[in-house]
């Protein structure tokens, strides 16, 4: 299938997708190369959601039901750029905008009360969280950063961005996690020895029965896991810490994942919002209950919700927030200018982005008067804090590190069939009494049981056989290509990963691993590890579970070559086909305001470039597509030609931006084509579009510059105006003009 399927998505990438798109499509229909474009925005996904609520000329195909179909089929490649995991303040902020577009799609019930409300708020679940992601990630996921681009930065280390900071040598900063009644205490585990229909239920006080969950497909070989978390210590824990951050005199953050654990992570941050506002929620408990104040959406929340009530009485609390501010320790910040704190909303908490931050700043974050302070970071949960921990104490210990010397981690991830926590959303619970939560069989055998309190945190999850097969084989490949010490990070003292740590050994045997070093490391020990090898120019591949992918996958990169966004990310789909994600959208939010504000925007495409190159290699290798190689090579000497001449997006107005970088990236990949002597159709075919764009690249990129410095009219931040962002995005003239002439057809329409 000569087809690559391109996605739409959200924010920065959402930008840049109108200005690389055209030129991607244009230039691979030259190699036979269609692209099919497909929405998962967070809007498109709405409107594919609700098309009875819609006018007909306003319903939308669903995208995401369809790919989810395409991804079990051989042949389908997808370049996947990062989407918005929406939280409920993002859903409730795209539902308005749709809305004031005429686009009559309903309410978001926070507290469903009415059987239509019900309803409503359960159809919203596929547009809330990691949505996306388990419908595509059928595959195992081989992720690291390019290595053109990580030896570039070893001989230009400013090229990184923002530099690593110094640590203080008495730094105080450190990891606070909970010491018990965590999800990594209570976790229990088994493997399921013959396929089965398993339920969840919740048996009360008075022994009455409640399923949570009913048929419950589990295959034989499966792993199921659960486990909780105790609400009365998860309190005592942030009381705790915020009391010792002030005595210390330390900046409090807290970092978790409220948009991709959607259930069990918006209540965790609630939780810290009630306890550290602690006097303004008890003295205002009435007033907050009528008008609905829910401390899971955040400070927003409740700023938003006292605007029902009389403005002396809004006064009169908000001078409360302020008096709780004076007798807490100092909040880390967001965005210092704007007061956003860390407690805003809990899409603005999210562990992979801002722990990698602490660790490039010298172990501190941002405080309310916009200065560096050293930092008490909260991760409540043991399963992965510890990790965390292990690498600020190394820190501590040996200085920040050196991005000339330093080695590489790249990463083998376990994700497909929905593996691990990533996909336990429809298998989470808040308690809403004591009782006892447990796993059983159609025959009534009881898996996995847990004696919980009211407001407790529930969840199961699981991992099948194929993936993990699936998982230690593309582990050994990568081992065996690239000689790196490889360490898969089990934890012997964790249920779930007791059983895991099985499998690996299992079918590891099935492999010719001589010569080979592999590891099976608990999280600290394996950092530890792992910075060792790190520190002395080694380099080592981190073989992890779903959760840990994510986190390692922004913590390295963003230590190795400034950022994730460039990292290469690849998933061999079990079904034979291939999914090319272009690395994290943590930033992209600030992007596309700085875009709406001043024109310019600073999103690096770097990683949709390299994305662009490995599909077309993938095609070749796989399809035995001769002309998609020949393309794909030239994508990577077009990027090492913009590297090596240092042309990626400055973050200022009148600095280079992401069209300016996405022109050069054209030019060089059109010389490329030209000057290549593998394919001679397309030398002749590209001959004319380099001379052209060599020819006018100045003109090109005075036009783009001459378009910034002024806000960017798109009409939207979930849902804009194409029309006004292809303008916004496509604002040099000559180089649309050079490029619909030369490519034949009308490329920009």
């Amino acid at each position: 299938m000569n087809k690559i399927i391109w996605t739409k998505t959200d924010e920065a990438p959402y930008l840049a997708t109108f200005a690389l798109l055209p030129v991607v499509r244009g230039f691979l229909k030259k190699g036979g190369i269609e692209v099919d474009l497909k929405d998962i925005s967070l809007a498109g996904r709405i409107l594919a959601t609700f098309p009875d609520y819609l006018e007909e000329g306003q319903r939308v195909p669903d995208d995401l039901k369809e790919l989810g179909e395409l991804v079990e089929k051989k042949g389908t490649k997808i370049i996947k750029l990062p989407n918005i995991s929406a939280s409920v303040v993002q859903l409730k902020a795209a539902i308005e905008e749709l809305q004031k577009k005429g686009y009559k799609v309903p309410d978001y019930p926070e507290e469903p009360q009415t059987e239509e409300e019900k309803k409503i708020h359960e159809r919203y679940q596929v547009c809330l969280g990691s949505a996306v992601n388990p419908v595509l990630r059928q595959g195992n996921s081989d992720r690291r950063a390019p290595k053109a681009l990580k030896e570039y930065v070893k001989k230009n280390p400013k090229a990184a961005g923002l530099p690593l900071r110094d640590w203080e040598k008495d730094s105080k900063a450190h990891v606070a996690h909970m010491e018990k009644g965590d999800f990594f205490e209570h976790e229990q585990s088994f493997t399921a020895e013959r396929d089965m229909t398993v339920r969840i239920e919740f048996v009360d006080k008075n022994g009455n029965v409640k399923v949570l969950k009913d048929n419950l497909k589990v295959d034989e070989g499966e792993i199921l896991s659960s486990t909780y978390i105790s609400v009365k210590e998860l309190k005592k824990y942030f009381e705790k810490e915020i009391k010792d951050a002030k005595d210390k005199d330390l900046l409090l953050s807290l970092h978790l994942k409220a948009t991709m654990m959607k259930v069990s992570d918006p209540p965790i941050f609630g939780h810290a919002v009630t306890t550290f506002f602690k006097d303004v929620f008890e003295k205002y408990e009435k007033e907050f209950k009528e008008i609905g104040v829910n401390p899971n959406n955040g400070l927003v929340d409740l700023y938003k919700k006292i605007e029902k009530l009389p403005a002396e009485k809004q006064e009169e609390i908000k001078k409360a927030i302020e008096e709780s501010y004076k007798n807490n320790p100092d909040l880390a910040m967001v965005d210092s200018d704007k007061g956003i704190t860390n407690l805003h909303a809990p899409n603005l908490v999210i562990v992979d982005a801002s722990m990698p931050v602490v660790i490039r700043e010298g172990g501190k974050m941002w405080d309310k008067n916009g200065e560096l302070k050293q930092t008490k970071a909260l991760i409540p949960d043991r399963c992965y804090a510890t990790m965390y921990k292990e690498i600020v104490e190394d820190c501590k210990k040996n200085g920040k590190f050196d991005r000339t010397t330093i080695g590489t981690v790249q990463n083998i991830g376990l994700m497909a069939k929905k593996a691990e926590e990533y996909g336990s959303h429809d298998k989470t619970f808040v308690l809403e009494d004591d009782g006892i939560v447990r796993i059983v069989d159609e025959n009534g055998k009881v898996y996995t049981e847990h004696k919980v309190e009211k407001h407790d945190i529930w969840r199961a999850y699981s991992a099948k056989d194929i993936a993990i097969k699936d998982w230690v084989g593309l582990a050994v490949h990568r081992a065996k290509v690239t000689g790196f010490t490889t360490i898969f990070w089990l934890d012997n003292e964790r249920a779930h990963d007791r059983e895991v740590i099985k499998k690996v050994e299992k079918y590891l045997k099935d492999y010719d691993t001589e010569g080979l070093d592999i590891k099976i490391l608990k999280p600290e020990e394996a950092m530890k590890e792992t910075l060792k090898r790190f520190r002395a120019g080694k380099d080592t591949i981190s073989v992890t579970g779903n959760v840990l992918r994510d986190y390692l996958t922004d913590l390295f990169p963003i230590i190795e070559i400034g950022t994730s966004a460039k990292v290469l990310s690849i998933v061999p789909l079990l079904a034979g086909g291939g999914l090319f994600e272009t690395g994290a959208g943590g930033s992209a939010p600030k992007h596309i305001q700085q875009f709406i504000e001043q024109g310019h925007l600073r999103w690096d495409s770097t990683a949709e470039f390299n994305a662009v190159g490995a599909t077309l290699e993938f095609m070749e290798q796989k399809e035995g597509h001769k002309k998609a190689g020949v393309m794909g090579r030239a994508v990577e000497k077009a990027v090492s030609t913009l590297l090596e001449n240092e042309q990626w997006p400055g973050r200022k107005v009148g600095q280079l931006d992401n069209r300016g970088s996405q022109a050069y990236f054209t030019l060089y990949w059109a010389e490329a084509l030209a000057e290549q002597n593998e394919d001679n159709e397309l030398k002749e075919a590209f001959k004319p579009i380099a001379e052209k764009l060599r020819e006018n690249i100045d003109t090109i990129i005075k036009e783009i510059s001459e378009s910034e410095g002024k806000p960017a009219d798109i009409d939207g931040y979930y849902f804009p105006d194409e029309e006004k962002v292809t303008k916004a995005m496509l604002p040099s003239k000559t180089f649309v003009s050079i490029l619909e002439e030369y490519l034949g057809e009308k490329v920009f329409n």
